[in-house]
């Protein structure tokens, strides 16, 4: 059997703020910068979403990039988009929302929906040029 990878991109736009409610304002100015400010601010998030498995031999696919899509609409897009990641998503009442921890939270919420046949891999672009990957390790 052929083991492919296929991806799937996606987008959504949140706000947050990076801080430890145990620092003071200038803890978290100096470790977190801009991004500690009150009043949150946001990013247009880019999401490369891969799927490593085997070819089905009856279908063609490694998975139907509609089930992937629709996955991806519903763990992320649907309760990311237009929102306070530190206010309205729940993984994040307790967990500072950095780039890093989003995209962990991201697998998880599609990990827990696949099958366990396929290896997958997140990447989450916060800006252009800055970006991180998570494959589960």
């Amino acid at each position: 059997m052929k083991t492919v990878t296929v991806k799937r991109k996606a987008h959504f736009n949140a706000a947050h703020r990076l801080y430890r409610a145990d620092w003071d304002d200038a803890k978290n100015l100096e470790v977190f910068g801009k991004c500690s400010y009150p009043n949150y601010h946001g990013h247009n998030y880019e999401l490369i979403v891969a799927v490593t498995g085997e070819i089905d031999p009856k279908t063609g696919f490694v998975i139907d990039l509609k089930v992937l899509k629709d996955l991806i609409k519903s763990e992320v897009e649907e309760p990311f988009d237009h929102k306070n990641l530190n206010l309205d998503v729940a993984e994040f009442s307790q967990l500072n929302p950095t780039a890093e921890n989003i995209c962990v939270v991201i697998y998880d919420r599609l990990k827990a929906k696949l099958d366990a046949k396929f290896a997958i891999e997140v990447t989450l672009y916060e800006t252009p040029r800055n970006s991180v990957t998570y494959s589960g390790n």
